[in-house]
């Protein structure tokens, strides 16, 4: 098969041809419609993760047709799957009570073990995926596997955001554009923060209340001005220090911080303003991905037009083009994501 190897961290892939996956008895192997390119897989092709090595590849936001399946596996060939990006083992503690994605067994493609930038990929533990909708086009279904469904997860779960709420999101990147428009579906006023104007201009145009420019203003003064006494739910969606401290900074009292992005290689410890956090009683929430069983109902809300996902994808790439994507998020990106849907070159 295609694929698109690290040969060197931060430098171009390499589009190699090499050997078919082999298809997991508990799982399947998928033909790869699409595959998105999340800012997480920068921090592998730039050495940041630990699970990452030269050799590997990438891609766990992907959908596909399914073209072999292991003797224990719920799929069969010709079935068009959605994947989580974790796969959960279905059988211990932390899965049987709902809370798969901190399943200590849990694979993760592009994480240790190899990924969709391929025109083939290894799915184990098959019970975490999904049947694609006919309506959702795969560019869009492979934007899900990630960034729409944390986002959700981080909204409902882990903040319960409620209608009139201020919501602060910080970085308009994937997960920060889905943030918005899923807060913007549950009732929330919703203020975006990043450095980009351009991108600050594509929010506004899907439905933020509110923007704010992080090289011109002071966030967190904004933040406090725009929503009379400070966001209720803060969204970091970057994985810095310094778009951590400006989410604590911009709460009100009792508000609840959520941080999403992730922090990986020299951010993996950073300085947070814990008197901040102490003196207005912040509740302060992790997040990572979403449990498998809730896909379904995401899935329908989106199918029956609840909320529009599709600003989301800004550019459909080849497999080559990957490495420019990943390579533009050295700097300030351009306002949507990419998803690879060309495995051809």
């Amino acid at each position: 098969m295609r694929a698109a190897v690290i040969r060197a961290f931060n430098e171009d892939l390499s589009i190699e041809t090499v050997s078919d996956p082999t298809c997991p008895d508990n799982g399947v192997v998928l033909q790869v419609e699409a595959c998105g390119v999340c800012r997480s897989d920068f921090h592998g092709w730039t050495g940041e993760h630990p699970k990452v090595k030269p050799g590997d590849i990438l891609g766990h936001e992907y959908c596909g047709t399914v073209v072999a399946a292991g003797r224990d596996a719920r799929h069969k060939p010709g079935d068009r799957l959605i994947a989580p990006f974790i796969l959960s083992c279905g059988t211990c503690p932390a899965c049987h009570t709902g809370v798969s994605n901190t399943c200590a067994q849990q694979i993760v493609p592009g994480f240790g073990t190899q990924g969709a930038y391929a025109e083939l990929v290894a799915v184990p533990f098959d019970h975490n995926l999904v049947p694609l909708p006919a309506s959702m086009t795969p560019a869009l279904a492979a934007g899900l596997g990630c960034r729409v469904t944390t986002a959700w997860h981080a909204l409902t779960d882990r903040a319960n955001v409620r209608a009139g709420e201020w919501v602060a999101v910080h970085g308009t990147g994937g997960i920060g554009l889905a943030t918005l428009l899923l807060a913007k579906m549950l009732g929330a006023q919703v203020v975006v923060v990043d450095v980009v104007e351009d991108k600050l201009t594509h929010a506004r145009s899907l439905g933020a209340d509110a923007a704010v420019n992080a090289l011109t203003d002071n966030v967190a003064q904004a933040i406090h001005d725009i929503t009379g006494g400070g966001a209720h739910v803060s969204v970091e969606a970057l994985g810095i220090a310094a778009t951590t401290n400006a989410s604590i900074d911009c709460l009100r009292v009792l508000g609840r911080h959520v941080q999403v992005g992730m922090p990986a290689g020299e951010t993996g410890m950073m300085q947070v303003n814990m008197r901040g956090i102490y003196s207005k009683q912040l509740s302060f929430f992790g997040t990572r991905g979403m449990p498998a069983w809730k896909y379904p109902t995401l899935l329908d809300m989106i199918e029956r037009g609840q909320v529009d996902i599709r600003p989301m994808v800004a550019r459909e790439v080849s497999l080559s083009g990957a490495s420019a994507e990943l390579a533009a998020m050295h700097g300030p990106t351009a306002p949507g994501t990419a998803v690879i849907t060309d495995f051809t070159r």
